[in-house]
């Protein structure tokens, strides 16, 4: 029957306008792949690979114990069979999770029921890691999934088959809430944006939002009705749940759920009739959801729109190479200049590789695109753990993908006293009031000390014809020289080069000028040094705080030497007890490097002593082909 023009003119709404709608997915160039890497061949269903802007994850295979490997990300290429491991756990590692407020420190679980915080170093492993900062045990049986609290620092989740959910504060090590909602296997679990409801799915097929805090369930309601895996994702601060599984015909199937209404889906689809379980991504800033599947070669990509139909099919990233799993990039590691959206690290079933996947937007121009790249989570944490246990709620702090900073470097630190584990700048107030405190820089003149003999310049002035008060001043300069022992030898070579010369036995103002070395007393650094007790008696302290005391020049204009330096003793190493704080050779190959090394910088010196000198002479001598000319003119005049 056929059908008027007018009703086919309402039936058509035209093609729907997003700036999403040719996103495109590129796989990176071997040489920035990431190879021969052992993969771990785990039937486990969870993405065993971790990502961040600094290193890369990915749980390896090993014949006893269980162990993940830890990449810089810019050291592509093939992988060194030698590289260091993580290898603290006695059972197979089953997921790895990267805290989002510190880039180098990374949680890990197993089937040894037990839960490990592990800092990682800004260069990478460089043998196997074995010592772990916290380790959290409270689950009976092995530990599935983890996942970090998206606002408040140090709040980690964790999953286990004895079907518990256990939120823990891993800066004191222990548990905050226990939660025994669920009577079967936990196949997976989201945090909303603002970290206040976690939603989790279960084998009994059902779909829950629970309150982390209390442990109590606010909704739920039947999920697929598959026997195979499912998973749940938030979609940010919608109140949307988006969930993927199978059919009771075992086709796979995603859905849409609102949060207010878990007994009806706002929308469910058929996917495809293959059996690999499905992985949700979500990113907020776009409102795009990537669908995975684990053996697939293809990544899914639909947008979410805030009215019926709800999800648009955007495409897919087609490859004939099936995959393991797949890690993420956090957005404030994306390449803005490429207009990239999003970036995927596909682990192959086939292959030890670890491949980059860019999801592109295409645009012409090459200037930052703010349309794409809305403010983003930061990496720094809205709140503290006590604050989110007492009840606050804050939402996550955002940054500029213009100009923010996309790389954390945050020192970690054990508090003994307090048995307390700081992993983020917040615990950086007392290093920031110190750094905040005035200098206070003392320009009194040193005080002449008779006792510790300085009266080798009053000596070499009752010898030479120079005034007192400008060797006084040069013995001043002296004193504020930076003291080493280098410097020590060219003063000493200085002084018998002059006693061969038939010179005074002062040092001349060039030479002092090539034997100065910057001091900058009024540092921070230097001033927490002191504080922290932690002497460099080379390095970190110059002549006039180390109070040297050496033997007066005698009358004969005796030359500096060693046995003339015997005596030369710190004041603030008063005892023998604390030579142990000396900086000194505990070998003899050691003193012979050290020697060797030595023996470069002088003749280094050396050499910048005769070009300094050949200047001189190249100076004085432009300055007399100068000066004759003018005075032959004055003379005819």
């Amino acid at each position: 029957m056929p059908t008027s023009t007018n009703n086919q003119a309402t039936s058509f709404r035209g093609v729907r306008t997003s700036k999403f709608r040719h996103v495109y997915g590129q796989a990176m160039r071997k040489e920035r792949c990431y190879e021969n890497v052992p993969i771990t061949r785990s039937a486990h269903d969870s993405n065993c690979c971790a990502v961040n802007p600094k290193f890369i994850a990915v749980v390896t295979e090993t014949a006893g114990g269980g162990s993940f490997v830890v990449i810089p990300l810019e050291k592509t290429g093939r992988l060194d069979f030698t590289t260091g491991r993580v290898v603290g756990h006695s059972g197979p590692v089953l997921d790895v999770k990267w805290n989002p407020f510190n880039d180098n420190v990374i949680a890990s679980c197993s089937e040894d029921t037990t839960i490990k915080i592990w800092y990682i170093p800004d260069n990478g492993l460089n043998a196997n890691l074995k010592d772990w900062l916290v380790d959290l045990h409270g689950h009976r049986r092995r530990v599935a999934y983890l996942e970090w609290h998206p606002t408040a620092e140090n709040i980690l989740a964790s999953a286990g088959l004895d079907h518990l959910i256990i939120i823990w504060n891993i800066s004191h090590g222990e548990a905050v809430t226990v939660i025994d909602s669920h009577h079967d296997v936990i196949y997976s679990m989201s945090f909303n944006r603002e970290g206040n409801l976690l939603a989790t799915t279960c084998k009994d097929k059902k779909l829950r939002i629970l309150d982390p805090r209390s442990g109590k369930t606010v909704s739920e309601g039947s999920c697929h009705v598959g026997s195979r895996a499912t998973k749940v994702l938030y979609l940010g601060d919608s109140g949307q749940l988006f969930t993927t599984g199978f059919s009771r015909n075992s086709n796979r199937e995603y859905a849409l759920w609102s949060q207010q209404n878990l007994n009806e889906p706002l929308r469910r689809e058929t996917i495809d009739s293959s059996s690999g379980v499905l992985f949700p991504f979500y990113d907020h800033d776009t409102r795009m959801i990537y669908v995975a599947g684990k053996g697939d070669g293809n990544i899914r990509f639909f947008e979410v729109v805030s009215e019926s139909p709800w999800i648009h099919y955007l495409g897919q990233f087609l490859s004939g190479f099936p995959q393991r799993g797949l890690g993420f990039m956090p957005k404030r590691g994306c390449d803005t200049s490429q207009c990239e959206v999003y970036r995927f690290y596909k682990l192959h079933i086939t292959r030890n590789i670890c491949e980059p996947i860019s999801m592109i937007v295409p645009r012409k121009s090459d200037s930052f695109q703010a349309d794409l790249y809305p403010d983003t989570v930061a990496p720094t944490p809205a709140m503290s753990a006590e604050e989110w246990i007492s009840g606050k709620n804050k939402p996550p702090v955002l940054l500029s993908m213009r100009s923010g900073l996309k790389v954390t470097y945050k020192p970690v630190r054990l508090e003994h006293v307090d048995k307390k584990l700081s992993l983020s700048e917040r615990n950086n107030e007392k290093k920031f009031a110190f750094i905040a405190q005035e200098n206070i820089v003392d320009y009194r003149p040193l005080e002449r000390d008779q006792s510790s003999g300085y009266n080798e310049f009053d000596s070499a002035a009752s010898s030479s014809d120079e005034d007192e008060t400008e060797i006084r001043k040069r013995a001043t300069r002296y004193r504020s020289f930076r003291c080493s022992n280098k410097v020590l030898e060219i003063i000493m070579q200085l002084e018998e080069q002059a006693q061969k010369n038939n010179k005074s036995t002062t040092l001349r103002g060039n030479d002092l000028k090539a034997v100065k070395t910057t001091s900058n007393l009024g540092t921070k650094f230097l001033n927490s040094n002191n504080n922290l007790n932690t002497y460099n008696f080379w390095g970190t302290r110059s002549a006039s705080q180390i109070n040297l005391k050496t033997q007066p020049f005698s009358q004969k204009k005796e030359p500096l030497s060693p046995r003339t330096l015997k005596p030369l003793v710190p004041s603030f190493l008063s005892t023998e007890k604390d030579l142990h704080k000396m900086d000194t050779p505990k070998s003899e190959l050691e003193l012979r490097r050290a020697y060797m090394a030595q023996r470069e910088e002088l003749k280094v010196l050396k050499g910048h002593l005769i070009l300094k000198d050949k200047r001189i002479k190249e100076l004085e001598e432009e300055l007399r082909v100068t000066r004759d000319p003018l005075s032959r003119d004055s003379s005819e005049c």
